[in-house]
Order: structure tokens, then sequence, then C-alpha cells
């Protein structure tokens, strides 16, 4: 069967007031991002609170659902038969059809619900649904009707243009459109809870930009290019990202020279939030993102938070805060960043790792510590910011 539209559901946007038109017009804009990168021409549209697709000519359906399946802000995909008008009596037929072809085994329960947005239609909802509900139950003595809890809710609207016949809801990506609620640093490494968290922030509409930390010769050309493939499969869903890969070896030497190394892991964070900072400021954007949760490693304690916060002007989320590593594995097997994220290339933070860091850190040890770079340090931030690679993905 073919597939002419589809009608897409969101889902918190419909709670919206007045500026619901921002989102709903926001949410379009990604539809048509998405299906951009599919052979085929698509006409996106709104419609009475309701966003449809129109496919013309030949396309790829699984191709094309898959790529909505990722935007942010729809909570349902249906794919829509469009019939023309042509009376009451084909209109049977072709529902009956319907049922036939999708549902091959007619062992289920199912309901019609009619919406009449023509209103000069001859029968009204109620005679509609009735009068269909008749067909499919004489075509199909198998078949039983449950108003309350169906297998099958067939759907069909009366529209000026046709009629629309749909029973599938294929499940979105849920949340908001991305860039309905500003734009934030995600501080993104090779492992695998940091594009979980870019992607986790994405979804509540905020749009992404990132920084990777990359230490040659400590660190190796594929170690970075992982890093720009889990990008890559980040932005499927948060749209087009621009990744700032930062030399951080010369800082980071410094500091395993100079610095306790039972901070190491602390003072190198801070650092790097200071780097991700300064680029936040340049690119507008409102917040950092890292993947960090509590307990999990060393660097993540409650005290060890609190001490990298200290350099920080800006808030810092971490959308994995509570997450324990088996909530996060299964979010990045979802969305497909896990098998890359697992590929044995390491980043500058496994690198330099000390053996026995400090877990509960006092800021004002911190900071006393953070005094013996003076002498060099300012000098190293400024060429590390100044050197920066920027890369473009989506």
């Amino acid at each position: 069967m073919r597939f002419s539209t589809f009608l897409l559901k969101y889902g918190e946007i419909g709670i919206k007031g007045k500026n619901r038109y921002l989102f709903e017009d926001a949410l379009v804009r990604q539809v048509k991002r998405a299906l951009s990168k599919v052979d085929g021409e698509f006409k996106v549209y709104k419609s009475q609170a309701r966003i449809y697709v129109d496919c013309e000519g030949e396309y790829d359906y699984e191709d094309t659902v898959e790529h909505l399946k990722r935007v942010f802000g729809l909570v349902g995909i249906c794919p829509v038969v469009r019939l023309k008008d042509e009376g009451f009596e084909e209109l049977k037929k072709d529902v009956v059809s319907y049922m036939d072809e999708i549902y091959p085994e007619k062992k289920l329960t199912f309901k019609v619900e009619t919406r009449r947005a023509k209103k000069s239609y001859p029968k009204n909802s109620m005679e509609i649904s009735r009068d269909l509900g008749e067909a499919v139950l004489y075509a199909f003595p198998d078949i039983r009707v449950d108003v309350h809890h169906p297998d099958v809710m067939l759907n069909v609207e009366v529209r000026t243009d046709g009629i629309y016949v749909y029973s599938q809801v294929i499940p979105g990506a849920g949340g908001m459109p991305v860039g309905t609620n500003g734009k934030a640093m995600l501080l993104l490494s090779g492992g695998i809870d940091s594009p979980v968290a870019g992607y986790m922030i994405a979804k509540r509409g905020v749009e992404l930009e990132a920084v990777y930390f990359h230490a040659p010769p400590y660190t190796s050309e594929r170690a970075k290019q992982k890093v720009v493939d889990l990008a890559e499969i980040v932005s499927r869903y948060a749209g087009p990202i621009k990744l700032h890969v930062v030399n951080f070896t010369d800082i980071q030497l410094y500091i395993y020279d100079q610095c306790p190394h039972d901070e190491l892991t602390i003072i190198m964070r801070r650092y790097m939030m200071r780097i991700a900072e300064h680029f936040s400021g340049k690119s507008k954007c409102l917040g950092l993102i890292t993947g960090e949760s509590i307990g999990q490693v060393a660097s993540q304690t409650m005290q060890s938070l609190a001490a990298t916060n200290d350099v920080c002007q800006m808030p810092v989320y971490r959308p994995l805060i509570g997450f324990d590593k088996r909530d996060i594995v299964e979010t990045a097997e979802k969305i497909g960043t896990f098998e890359t994220s697992i590929q044995p290339y390491e980043d500058c933070c496994t690198i330099f790792v000390a053996k026995h860091p400090v877990t509960k850190p006092d800021v004002e040890v911190i900071r006393r510590s953070e005094e013996r770079l003076c002498e060099r340090i300012e000098e190293l931030f400024e060429a590390a910011v100044t050197t920066e690679e920027i890369i473009k993905i989506g």
C-alpha cells in the first residue's frame, strides 16, 4: 500500500498558549531539515493545528520514517492513505481494502474515529464512523468492535482536499523542536556519556555546539575521528553542530609537571571548563553540558563537581546526573552512539588520569595548587583557544 501523506503528531507543543505557532513553525523547519537528506520531494505544512508531509512522486518509505523518528518534538508519525472523495460507497470499499491489506491477521478489535473538517459532507462524523464500522464488520467476520480499548483505532478525516485514512502511529522522539530553547556548549569526549548528554539536552529544544580536547601525540588522529563520528551521530537528532577541537597537550603537561598528581583530574577538568566557557561566550551559548553522573568516577563526586563548578560563570547542565551506567548505555544503544564510543581509542581524560585521584577535593586547596601555574598558564590558555580547529558537522 502506498502512503502518500504523513500526519505528524506533537506532544508538549499542544499545551503552549498564544505562542504555540512559534513552536509549530520550528517543528516544521526541523522536519524539512530531516527530510532534506531523503531522496524524494516532500511538502511540509501546517493545517488546522496539525502538521502534514505530502510525498510527491517516488520516495523511500523506510528511510523517510527513520529520519522523521529523529525529529525532536514529534511524538507520533502516522502513515496516511489519501483518497479522493468519490462518494460514500466507494469510501467503504477503500476502507475495507485498507483494513485487509494493513492487517492480514483479522482476529483483532477496532474502532472507527472520524473527524469531519469538510462540513458540507452529507454525513456527520458519527454516521461516518457507524457506517464504515458496519462495512468492516460485514467484510471480516473475525473482527470485533471495542470502543474502549481497541487493538486498532481506524482514523478517518474528511477534508476539503480529500479523505485521509490512517491507523498506525509510529512513536517519535518526543521532546521539543531544536532551536526553541537557546544554545549550549557540549564538552564532548570519545566516551559513552557525553554524546548521550548532548542528545538529551537537544531533546529539550537546545541547539548544540561542542568542544573536544585533543592531546597529540598521546591521543591519535583516530581518537579525534572517533569524536567526529560521535558528533555526526548526535547531529542526526540535534541538527548541525560546530565542533571546536582544542589542542590541550601543553596545558596538560604543564599541570602534570606543576601540580599534585592526585589533583590532576580536577585541575585539568577546571581548565577544560574555562576553555569551553570561552567558546560559549563567543557563540552566545547559555550554558555548558557535560556527561557527568554522581559517583561514577572520582572526578564526579559531589565535592569534585563543586570544585569544577567553582570556575564557571555560566550554568553547567548535567542531564545524566542521576543515571546509573546501565541507563546511559541503554540510551547510547538506542541512539546509535554506543558501538562508536567503545572503540579502543583513548582520549586525553583517560591518558592523564591520576593513579590515586582525590575524591573529596577542597576548593581552596585546588585554588592554591593552581597558583603554581601562574607563570605560563595564561600563555598556554591563549595558544589553545587561538589555534582551535573548527569542524562543521551535519
